[in-house]
């Protein structure tokens, strides 16, 4: 199986930083795309950035400019860099895996516990 954490959550005050980290272990023969999502209260899940294999980055368009996503694939491990944060930035921010368990074998997405991302005005 395959098991995915992030960490790196926290309370900060507007215009801020906070790094995100996320780590994919388990039984893993490959993964393509990594990718955040965020939900915030009373709200869908959205998409924030994702990452393939190759480093092509894509961005939401509210966070474009501000977070960047980074990936060292060697350590399955992917980060996301969150600066100029604001009070809309408020959520539960949840890492995703698309894995590989075996050759030839399909792409399944994996998902963390999340971590909560608390900014204060």
């Amino acid at each position: 199986q395959v098991q995915v954490v992030e960490s790196g959550g926290g309370l900060v005050q507007a215009g801020g930083s906070l790094r995100l980290s996320c780590v994919a272990s388990g039984t893993i023969f490959s993964i393509a795309a990594v990718g955040w999502y965020r939900q915030a209260p009373g709200k869908q899940r959205e998409l924030v950035a994702t990452i393939t294999s190759s480093g092509s980055a894509n961005y939401a368009d509210s966070v474009k400019g501000r977070f960047t996503v980074s990936r060292d694939n060697a350590n399955n491990t992917m980060w996301l860099q969150m600066n100029s944060l604001t009070p809309e930035d408020t959520a539960v921010y949840y890492c995703h895996a698309d894995a590989v368990v075996r050759l030839w074998g399909p792409h399944q997405r994996y998902w963390g516990q999340g971590t909560q991302v608390t900014v204060s005005s």
